[in-house]
């Protein structure tokens, strides 16, 4: 700036030099710099060994399309004469490369988004449970958005066929209340049958269900970020809280049940929580994308769901002559059975859309399968054995007794288990005993009553005085010999001695 100041002040070369300190020559380039146009700072250019062979670096970089390798590029220099090293080459590449892929470089947009415009989906793996036979095996999580109120609804499902698919999308669009004009998915074989000159061919079962619920099936532009990447973040922060690994510390599911569960406590979380691109709570903005999202028909579209089968009163359905188990809630309900492969798969129309209720493996007339869990209040365990009674008074006597505490329970099953004598007299004298001496005594001492088999008149009694003087539990329950099923040593009495007939013999 020294320069320039003086070179305007005398307006000769030479007069500026020697006021500024610098050589002549300085002066012209810095002024021929600023009339020019250029930056006086920038840093001479000076000629480089590279400089002729630019436009055969260009020509290669453009003809692979930007992704030779200078190590081979270098050798062809050299074969042309270029004495250069190869540090001097990569540089020169380098900056071919950057410049090719400025000029080539993808355009994006940001997606528009409208209210009841645009639903999202796509599909992401899920942990591993155990299956219909106990074996553990993947899952897939079915992930959809609103693209405008960010609402996200995401299901477990066992594979991603296109019955699973019909299944899901029905209970999506349920759940967010309509259906918007457009479903935006990936090409898939369930959606996108081919490409025939990169137009897509739906599959006409898609086609038919998009009809049914009022929606136009599309899938996304071939690694168009923009407009799959909001369903593909979905599918990743889904997977973040559900899929365990080291960094959110989950320890795993113990059934697919479980799994359904944590989806659905994830959708809430995510769902009433402000969203950091909007800054909107996607619960409250679905209220207001509602508005915008033209109703569903009450039938759900069940064309690919398989056959139609009622539920008996013993809560199965028959298949190929065999019997198969469902949930409970189900008699009478008409339901939907399709074999996959070597399963059987049963889908119920439930309040929130078409779910799958219930998957077995298939099996062969007189073999039913029978989900123990589908009948929790049946009176057998799972390996045949009665379950134990669950007392229930019926009347303010046995209302009263149970109302004790969990004491009052083991000794009604304990003492009916034994046949006791006079029950209802003893229940009677325990409340009177509860009354004097307060409800936490008698209770225990009934608990200690019923561990030690003690039943008689005045063992209740007994227990609480003993109790009171200072004795522990454990010092009351006591191994009776009588009834021990430890053999005794009455058999060794005889050890060693000589037989009575043996010694008169001799």
């Amino acid at each position: 700036m020294e320069i320039l100041e003086a070179f305007d002040a005398t307006g000769c070369a030479h007069s500026a030099a020697l006021l500024a300190g610098v050589d002549p020559k300085t002066v012209r380039r810095y002024v021929a710099k600023r009339d020019a146009g250029e930056p006086v700072d920038a840093p001479v250019q000076r000629p480089k060994l590279i400089d002729p062979f630019l436009p055969k670096i260009e020509e290669l970089v453009e003809q692979s399309e930007g992704t030779v390798r200078a190590d081979v590029l270098h050798e062809r220099l050299a074969a042309m004469g270029f004495t250069g090293d190869e540090r001097t080459t990569r540089r020169a590449v380098a900056n071919a490369k950057q410049a090719w892929r400025n000029g080539h470089r993808r355009q994006y947009r940001p997606w528009i988004t409208e209210p009841g415009l645009w639903l999202q989906f796509d599909w992401g793996h899920g942990p591993v449970v155990f299956g219909p036979d106990g074996r553990p095996r993947q899952t897939l999580l079915f992930c959809a958005w609103l693209a405008w109120s960010r609402f996200r609804v995401v299901l477990p499902t066992w594979d991603r066929k296109l019955e699973t698919l019909l299944t899901c999308l029905d209970t999506t669009l349920r759940r967010v209340g309509g259906a918007p004009t457009y479903a935006l998915t990936d090409n898939e074989k369930t959606v996108t049958v081919e490409h025939i000159a990169r137009v897509p061919v739906r599959h006409p079962m898609i086609v038919a269900a998009g009809r049914h619920y009022g929606l136009t099936i599309h899938t996304c532009v071939p690694f168009d970020p923009e407009s799959k990447g909001g369903s593909e973040a979905t599918v990743r922060i889904a997977k973040a809280d559900l899929v365990p690994t080291k960094a959110n510390l989950l320890t795993g599911y113990n059934s697919f049940a479980e799994l359904d569960e944590a989806c659905e406590a994830f959708c809430v979380k995510v769902n009433n929580r402000i969203h950091r691109e909007t800054a909107r709570i996607p619960a409250e903005a679905l209220v207001i994308e509602q508005a915008r999202l033209h109703p569903i028909p009450v039938a759900p579209f069940t064309a690919a769901l398989g056959e139609t089968r009622m539920v008996n009163t013993d809560q199965t359905i028959r298949f190929g002559s065999v019997r198969y188990s469902t949930p409970s809630g189900l008699v009478g309900r008409e339901v939907w059975v399709r074999a996959d492969g070597d399963e059987l798969v049963i889908t119920a129309n439930l309040q929130a859309g078409l779910t799958e209720v219930a998957r077995h493996r298939l099996s062969t007339p007189g073999n039913p399968r029978i989900d123990l869990s589908h009948y929790p209040d049946h009176p057998q365990q799972p390996d045949g054995s009665p379950k134990p009674p669950q007392p229930k008074g019926r009347s303010d006597q046995e209302k009263a007794f149970l109302g004790l505490g969990p004491g009052a329970h083991s000794w009604l099953i304990e003492a009916a288990a034994v046949g006791a004598q006079r029950v209802r007299s003893k229940m009677t004298a325990a409340l009177e005993l509860a009354a004097l001496v307060g409800t936490g005594p008698v209770d225990a001492a009934l608990g200690v009553a019923a561990a030690a088999g003690r039943f008689a008149e005045g063992d209740l009694l007994a227990i609480v005085t003993h109790r009171a003087n200072g004795a522990s539990i454990a010092s009351m329950v006591v191994a009776d010999d009588a009834h021990s099923v430890q053999p005794g040593t009455s058999g060794w009495a005889t050890f060693g001695a000589r037989p009575e007939g043996l010694e008169e013999e001799q």
